[in-house]
Order: C-alpha cells, then sequence, then structure tokens
C-alpha cells in the first residue's frame, strides 16, 4: 500500500525540487533587500539562512483553497496528529482542557501546542484566556497573512520557551494601497461544515514617496457545524469490524439494581435490605445480570427498534452481565466539528523619517463558538453528597434517583421484566433505578466568546552613530479574554431530580407530556455563565544587528538583544451570588470552580541574548548563538545554539545544529488549587498488596476506591531538550532544489499529568504519588503534574522542487515527506524506555504517523493557473476493544490497522479580468472518507469509527474564491 501511494505521489510531481522557499526568492524579488528570517536576529540577504525554514505565501494558501489558520496547520507535514483541532475537541472537554472549547493550536514534531511557539510579526501573542498556556490560532487574522514561516528547529536561544517543536511566524501585511475585497465559500458536498468568508482590505501613503503608509483589514470567518449524523462513516455500531458503544444511557432508559435502594431489580429483598446487583439470568442461573433494557429482552421489539440505539456488546467490552442492555450510538450524536466564528480587524500605521521606520499597529480579534455535544446521560447514583464550590458537603440530588409505580409506564416496564424473569414479581412496587440519555433535555451546548487584542508600537533602523549597524525596538501588549456560558441541554440538579421521583418525566418514552416539556424548559440553566479568564502579556524588547569584523569568507555579523515581559492570568469560576447553596447546582456541568485562581497570577520575564555569524572561510559559516532567561519563580535558563552551513560549491549546501531548549510550566501546571474527588470508575487494587490486580476476597485484593487529587503542583521544574539537525541542500539549476534534513529532539522533565491507572500500574516509579494512611492502606492517588522522565522523537525531512516551461506553460512541482525514525518515552528517568509509539494508536497525545507527505503540480499559462495536490497520512495498528484483546471475540472483519488516509485536491484560477481574480477548486476530489477505526470517544474527543487527529470529516467540498480590486 505504502509503495503505491508513493508512487502515485511521485508519478504526481514529475519534477522536483526544494520546499526550502527561502533558498530561492521569487522572481523579480530584490535580491539585496535585507530581512530578519525566522529562528535568527541577524538581518542577512534572504537566501543566506542555513536553517530549514518553509515559508509559506498568501498566493500559494489561497491557489489550494486554504480557508483558515487551523486548514494551513493541517496541511504542514511536520505538524502532529494530537487533539489540537476543532474535531478532535468536538466533545465533552472541561478541566485542563477546557481552553479548548471553539480553540485549534499548532503541534510542531507532535511535541504538543504548549512546545510550540507562535509569532505574529516575529513577536509572542497571548496565550487562549481560558487555559493560559496555549495560543489559540483562532485569533491569527488569517486574511490578513503575508506568509507564514515555519522553523523546523528549536529555537530557545533565540525566542526563550516553548520553542522546542520549532516556531511558526505568521507574517502580516505592513504596506498596502488601494481597497480589495475578498469573498470566498467553501461548501461540502454532503450538508453540515461549509465555512464562508469576508475581508476587505484598504491602503493608502506611500512609504517611499510620501513617508508614510495606513493599511485596514477586517475579516470574518464561519465555520457552521457538522454532526456526526451528517456523515454516513460515522458509525460506532459496527460489531462484525470490532467497534460499539460503551454506553447503557439509552433514549428508552436502561434499568439497574444498585446496592443502596430496594428496587424493582433487587434480588436479596427477603429482608428489605434492598441490596444486590440484579436478578438470576433465567437461562443461566449462575450468572447475575444488571443493566436491563426491556427492548431486549425476548419477545420484545431489539434495541435497533429506536433510533440510534443498538444491542450493548458484552462481548467486545468483556462485561457478561451487560447481556440484555441496550446501547446508544454517541458517534453519530456527537458534533463532529464545532461551529466557529471568527471576526478580525487589523491596523497598522508605517512613519518614514530618514532611514528610520516607525511602526503602530493594532490587531483586534473575536472568536465565537458554540460547542454542542451528547444529551445528558442521567443515572440513580449510590454517592450520598456532592461538593459545593466552597467545599460544603450536601446531599447528592440524584442518590437513589428511581422512577416511582406511579410513572405511567411503570406497569408496562415491570410487566416486561416480570415476563423474562417471574421473581421479580415480589418486587412490584419498588421504584425503578435506571440509567438514561435524556433526549429532551436537548444536547449540551456551552457558548465560548474569546476577545482578543494586541498594540504593537515599533521603530527600526540605523543606529545613529554606528550606520552599519541596525536596531529593532518595540513595546507590546496582548491580551485574550474568555467566557464560556451554559447553553442548552443543562437543568438544575434538585429540580431535576424532583422531575424525575414523582414521574413528571418519564425516561421510559420517547415522548413527554406537554406539562413535563414545560416543566423541563423552566429548570433550564441557559445562560448561566460557566467561567472565565484572561491573559495578558507586556513585552518591550530592543535589539541591534550588523557586521564586527571581516574573516576569509566575509564579514562577520552580530545581533544582541534585550527582551523584558510581564505574564498575567486570571481564571474564574462560577461567580454567582448563591453559587454556594443546592438551588444553585446544575448537573454535570463543568464549572471547575475548584480551579479558579486566587487573583490575578504574575510572573515576570527577563532575558538576553546574542547571536554571532562567523564566515569562516569561503563557503563555510558558523552561527552560535545563547539567551539566558530569568523567570519569575524558576530562576535561570541559559540556551546556547550553534549552527553550521559549508558551501563546498555552490550547487550543495551542508548545513547542521544542535540546541537546547526549555518550557516553563504553564500558570495552571504550577499554581491551579488542589482538588479532591472519589475515584468512582472500575474497580480498582492495591498494586503493593495485590500483584493480581484482579479484585477478589483475597487478603490485600478487596475493591478500593481512593480519593483523586489533582492541580497545580508549584515545586514542578521546566521541561529541558536538546534539539540536534543535519542536512543537505542539493541546487543542480536555479529551477531545481532537493534538500534532505536528519532532526532529532530529546526531552527530560517534561510535564505530563498521568491518570490512576497508568499510576497504579507503574506504582513502583510513582512511589510519592500513592497516599497511605496509618495502617498503611492506599487512601489517595496523586494525580498532579509531574515532570516525567524523558521522551525521543526522531525523523527526516525530504524536499523537492523543480520548474520548468513545456507546452507554452510553466510547469512547477513540489514533494515534501516527514518519516518519524523515532518516537519513544518513559513515565521517569529511572524507569526503562518504552516500547516504539510510531504507528501505534494512543487515546491522547499524538499518533505517531510514520509516513506523511504532500505533493504538488501546478501549470501557470497566461492569465490561467491550475493546481493538483496531494495529502498523505501512513496508516497505523489501531485500537483493540477489551473483548477483542483477552480472545474472548473475534470480529469476523476485524482489521488490526488503520489504514492510510489520501486526499486530492483540484484549483484553478483566473486573473484575466480588469480587477476581478476567481480561484475555483475541488477539496478531497476523490471524495474519500476517512479511514475505519475503532476509535471510541469515551468522552476524550469526538471521533466514533474514524480518527480525528488525522482525517478531515467534511468530505468532498467545493471552493470558490473572489477578489475585486476597487483601486
Amino acid at each position: 500500500m505504502k509503495r503505491t501511494r508513493i508512487a502515485q505521489a511521485l508519478a504526481l510531481v514529475g519534477l522536483v525540487s526544494p520546499s526550502l522557499a527561502q533558498t530561492t526568492p521569487p522572481t523579480g524579488e530584490a535580491k539585496l533587500e535585507k530581512v530578519v528570517i525566522t529562528g535568527s536576529s541577524i538581518k542577512r540577504l534572504k537566501d543566506e539562512g542555513a536553517l530549514p525554514v518553509q515559508i509559506i505565501s498568501r498566493s500559494e494558501m489561497e491557489r489550494q483553497g486554504i480557508a483558515s489558520t487551523e486548514q494551513l496547520i493541517a496541511s504542514l507535514n511536520i505538524n502532529g496528529n494530537g487533539l489540537d483541532n476543532l474535531a478532535g475537541n468536538a466533545d465533552v472537554v472541561d478541566g485542563a482542557a477546557r481552553g479548548n472549547n471553539g480553540a485549534t493550536s499548532a503541534n510542531l514534531r507532535g511535541q504538543g501546542s504548549n512546545a510550540t511557539l507562535v509569532l505574529l510579526n516575529g513577536r509572542r501573542v497571548a496565550s487562549h484566556g481560558l487555559n493560559g498556556g496555549t495560543v489559540d490560532l483562532n485569533q491569527i487574522p488569517f486574511a490578513a497573512i503575508e506568509r507564514v514561516e515555519v522553523l523546523k528547529d528549536g529555537a530557545s536561544a533565540i525566542y526563550g520557551t516553548d520553542a522546542i517543536g520549532g516556531v511558526i511566524n505568521f507574517i502580516l501585511r505592513t504596506r498596502f494601497e488601494g481597497l480589495v475585497m475578498n469573498a470566498m465559500v467553501d461548501i461540502p458536498q454532503d450538508k453540515g461544515g461549509e465555512i464562508y468568508g469576508a475581508d476587505i482590505t484598504t491602503g493608502f501613503g506611500d512609504l517611499d514617496r510620501q513617508g508614510f503608509n495606513f493599511l485596514a483589514s477586517l475579516s470574518v470567518r464561519d465555520h457552521k457545524i457538522l454532526r456526526g449524523d451528517q456523515r454516513d462513516f460515522v458509525n460506532t455500531y459496527q460489531p462484525d469490524r470490532g467497534v460499539a458503544p460503551d454506553t447503557r444511557g439509552t433514549p428508552i432508559a436502561t434499568a439497574f439494581a444498585i446496592s443502596t435502594l430496594y428496587s424493582a431489580l433487587s434480588r436479596d429483598n427477603l429482608n428489605n435490605t434492598g441490596r444486590g446487583t440484579g436478578p438470576a439470568d433465567f437461562a443461566d442461573p449462575t450468572l447475575r445480570v444488571n443493566g436491563i433494557n426491556v427492548l431486549d429482552l425476548p419477545g420484545q421489539a431489539g434495541c435497533g427498534s429506536v433510533d440510534g440505539m443498538s444491542p450493548y456488546e458484552e462481548k467486545l467490552w468483556a462485561t457478561a452481565a451487560s447481556k440484555y442492555g441496550c446501547a446508544w450510538d454517541t458517534g453519530r450524536a456527537a458534533v463532529i466539528q464545532q461551529p466557529v466564528k471568527n471576526t478580525n480587524l487589523v491596523s497598522r500605521l508605517t512613519f518614514r523619517a530618514g532611514e528610520h521606520q516607525i511602526a503602530a499597529e493594532a490587531v483586534l480579534g473575536k472568536s465565537e463558538s458554540a460547542k454542542s455535544f451528547s444529551n445528558n446521560q442521567i443515572s440513580s447514583s449510590t454517592v450520598t453528597t456532592t461538593t459545593l464550590p466552597n467545599g460544603t458537603r450536601v446531599p447528592n440530588p440524584f442518590y437513589n434517583l428511581a422512577y416511582p409505580s406511579s410513572g405511567s409506564s411503570y406497569n408496562e416496564v415491570f410487566n416486561k421484566l416480570v415476563a423474562a424473569f417471574p421473581a421479580l414479581e415480589a418486587n412490584r412496587g419498588q421504584p425503578i433505578a435506571f440509567r438514561w440519555r435524556c433526549m429532551p433535555c436537548g444536547p449540551r451546548e456551552i457558548e465560548t466568546e474569546t476577545d482578543t487584542a494586541r498594540f504593537l508600537l515599533g521603530a527600526d533602523g540605523p543606529l545613529p552613530f554606528l550606520p552599519e549597524w541596525e536596531y529593532r525596538v518595540g513595546l507590546n501588549r496582548a491580551t485574550s479574554k474568555s467566557s464560556s456560558v451554559v447553553g442548552t441541554g443543562y437543568h438544575y440538579h434538585q429540580k431535576f431530580a424532583d422531575l424525575l421521583n414523582n414521574g413528571t418525566l418519564n425516561p421510559f418514552s420517547l415522548t413527554q407530556t406537554p406539562q413535563a416539556l414545560q416543566a423541563l424548559d423552566a429548570i433550564s440553566a441557559k445562560g448561566v455563565t460557566l467561567y472565565g479568564g484572561k491573559y495578558t502579556m507586556t513585552q518591550a524588547d530592543a535589539s541591534v544587528s550588523g557586521p564586527l569584523f571581516k574573516l576569509p569568507g566575509g564579514m562577520a555579523m552580530a545581533a544582541f538583544g534585550l527582551d523584558k515581559r510581564t505574564e498575567e492570568y486570571k481564571f474564574d469560576g462560577d461567580q454567582r451570588p448563591n453559587a454556594n447553596t443546592v438551588d444553585a447546582l446544575i448537573f454535570n456541568v463543568p464549572f471547575d470552580n475548584a480551579l479558579a485562581t486566587a487573583g490575578t497570577l504574575k510572573r515576570d520575564i527577563k532575558a538576553v541574548y546574542g547571536e554571532i555569524a562567523l564566515p569562516v572561510f569561503k563557503g563555510f559559516e558558523a552561527v552560535g548563538a545563547v539567551r539566558q532567561d530569568d523567570y519569575t519563580g524558576f530562576g535561570k535558563s541559559t540556551n546556547p545554539k550553534l549552527t553550521l552551513r559549508y558551501t563546498p560549491f555552490e550547487e550543495l549546501l551542508l548545513r547542521g545544529s544542535y540546541s537546547t531548549g526549555f518550557r516553563v510550566p504553564t500558570f495552571k501546571q504550577a499554581q491551579d488549587p488542589i482538588t479532591e474527588s472519589q475515584y468512582t470508575g472500575a474497580d480498582l487494587t492495591d498494586p503493593a498488596k495485590c500483584p493480581s490486580r484482579a479484585v477478589s476476597t483475597t487478603p490485600g485484593c478487596e475493591a478500593i476506591r481512593p480519593l483523586v487529587l489533582f492541580g497545580g503542583k508549584p515545586e514542578l521544574e521546566p521541561e529541558e531538550a536538546k534539539m540536534t539537525s543535519a542536512g543537505v541542500v542539493i541546487q543542480p539549476s536555479k529551477d531545481l532544489v532537493a534538500s534532505l534534513d536528519w532532526w532529532k529532539v530529546r526531552r527530560e522533565g517534561t510535564i505530563l499529568s498521568y491518570g490512576i491507572t497508568t499510576i497504579l500500574n507503574n506504582y513502583q516509579y510513582f512511589p510519592d504519588n500513592l497516599r497511605r494512611d496509618a495502617s498503611g492502606n492506599l487512601v489517595a492517588v496523586d494525580t498532579r503534574w509531574v515532570n516525567a522522565g524523558e521522551s525521543i522523537t526522531e525523523g527526516l525531512d525530504l524536499s523537492l522542487r523543480g520548474s520548468t516551461m513545456w507546452a507554452d506553460a510553466r510547469w512547477t512541482a513540489g514533494f515534501d515527506v516527514s518519516y518519524l525514525l523515532e518516537k519513544r518515552s518513559r513515565p521517569l528517568k529511572s524507569a526503562p524506555m518504552g516500547p516504539s509509539e510510531i504507528g501505534v494508536f494512543t487515546r491522547s497525545g499524538d499518533l505517531g504517523i510514520r509516513w506523511k507527505h504532500t505533493a504538488s503540480l501546478t501549470r501557470t499559462a497566461g492569465d490561467w493557473t491550475a493546481t493538483i495536490s496531494q495529502t498523505f497520512r501512513d496508516g497505523y495498528k489501531d485500537y483493540t476493544l477489551p473483548g477483542v484483546a483477552n480472545g474472548t471475540v473475534k470480529p469476523a472483519n476485524w482489521q488490526p490497522n488503520v489504514e492510510s488516509y489520501s486526499v486530492f485536491n483540484l484549483s484553478v484560477g483566473y486573473t484575466g479580468f480588469k480587477n476581478l481574480t476567481l480561484t475555483a477548486g475541488i477539496k478531497n476530489l476523490l471524495g474519500d472518507d476517512p479511514p475505519f477505526s475503532v476509535t471510541y470517544d469515551t468522552n476524550t474527543g469526538a471521533g466514533s469509527s474514524w480518527e480525528p487527529r488525522v482525517a478531515d470529516p467534511r468530505g468532498r467540498s467545493f471552493t470558490l474564491r473572489l477578489e475585486y480590486k476597487f483601486f
């Protein structure tokens, strides 16, 4: 399969040449223009750089029909495959990931979004107001982008923290004259996921002749919602292929026996103890079953009689006691692409005074998302209390929740249970405990609005007393303020319980009475503010660069700089005056009150850096850089970088680099309050006392339900990294260039949070995380952030581009490959290195896709331009459900591997009109669906029967872009 795909790509390309756009300036560009290239502070000619920097121009993005920053990042081979996009973050998200409501991030080299530095015109932007640690790409004014520079190398020696995976620098237009309007649409063939956009840009003043230029750009992008039931490939119920929903919360409720209530399914009721796990199976008296849906009982209509429901596949999930359960297809119910609307305004005023240039810039943005996901699941609870925001324990409204005998459907449901289990007749009149998917509640929705602003005042030019040297200074203030509000699907807890306990709401029916619907609407929590956050960064920077002395290879150049910034972050939980009352409780809403910060958190960063380029002899240059950062609370970090560049002859370039990097903990990782919650998952045992880990009556193997601790950890240290690369660039002619780069990132002390199961499975490495009482009993597990052991990621980047004239047209082709050689990690430095993570499914983090490539072929003749391109992502070993893993069942059509994903795109542009430019295209030309995967969301992200970290769920779509120049 892989060889076939490679052959397709090479056939598509036809010609090969460089992806290193920085080594070949566009035709007509001023060859002697000196600029600052991302990854260096030294101003130099554009073709002199030695680092692997990929440059994507505005025209290239327009030809490809790229409509958003997220689509641009997804097209980069070196971007990882984590839950960083709108599709991957479309389901239930709270806690540490709350900032992903409507947000999207970059993830270079698979190192994580918080290890990728995002710049705007070479300077930092604010992190998202809710998470305080990751940049939301929605704040980037996409319509005003002139080009994007992607540094595929670590750059802490130049930029400080976060630049481990690489740097993405969005360069905006800096001068413009005229009035231009753009409009675009990206319409999928099947309904859902449409994208609409419009922008207008105006500018006046000639900077060279008049000494000033003013530019303003206003843009709007509207991404419409895409639901799971709008795409045929989303089908969680495919047991013959090894996937089925793991939920018995269904639109027709499932009856349960619970240990704290004498209910309709109680088995041991002779002494009115009300205890037991359910009746004996009428066919197998040795088997106890629980979670019975009357639709699945013999002689009944069957689970599939209700849209979205299916039999619960107890063999796949290795839970035999669930044999009479029904499941609900959460994949179809999920929103697989969030609706997001972005509005951005950019204005820039530039003055020229002699050789000096002064600029004032304002970038404003608003991002609005209405993130909706599956309807609430209601379960009878055995937990007696719940906690108010102030820590007070109060009665749990859902404790012993049950449908009463007075309910309109009680006799119908109970009679069906008795028909299958005659012994239950003794329980007639007892309430029915249940689990129910509340369809009349409506899908849950969280509305998030984020306002971003960046104001910059900068200047550059020659130093007054040293004209060969140039200075660059700036004062920058950036903010991101976010607020999330409860939408539909959430209701006040106690009043909700009352409607169920008194039979007003009927969980065993698809329809509700008008009175029930009116009562449900009256207790809606819509409009309540969940939480809000604000991140502020104030930065002042100054740098100088220029020649030092002459060496045999040319003039030695240097740059020196200072950087001072202050970062502030505040997160608010529930601000209602009555928040600490039972009446204010809202069922299942992710308030995160316990993680509200104690006022505004603040830290100062002072940095000094220097860089020197030494052309030792003709064709050989060594560049050294070093930066020292001093962080409040973390102390100093010094990071060097050495880059070598050797050109033995004009057609060959050899290059290499070594650097160290670091990343400080985010505000939340270091300073979140500590929260405690009772573990409520599957039964656990104390690993130190029970080697088998199986729950039994053996001393030490009793089931435990410890407290789970989470929150910030002030004693966290910064992560450290070492980055190495080496490469070769071959350019046999001006129209043909090839490059091959090897790279390696080794991170130590990576800041991670391990779940309770992972900690217990590796308990020997986490002794300090297990809290015991005086008797040695395990009472709590600390799952807070830790400086984990080590990770190693290594790979190759191949890049080819070429151009030639043939048949009265210019043909340009490109081929770019990212190939992973190694990806491994260990939880602590004392632990052994784990197995390879390349091509293996992981529930969280980044999928280690072995081979990724993009290929393109463009034909330009007169006013016409046509481009065909391909994006390819390699397959990988799929997740395996428990019943398949333990050999209980082997699905008839089981495939252990996820197939590769390949998409072809076509676009055509015409510039022959006087003021109008048209570009039309087809994305996913062949209409390929995402490859099947047994990935199941389990409330960690969308993706049921497909993988949102790899594929675009929108399918074939049609794009049209119009640009009209008024003057």
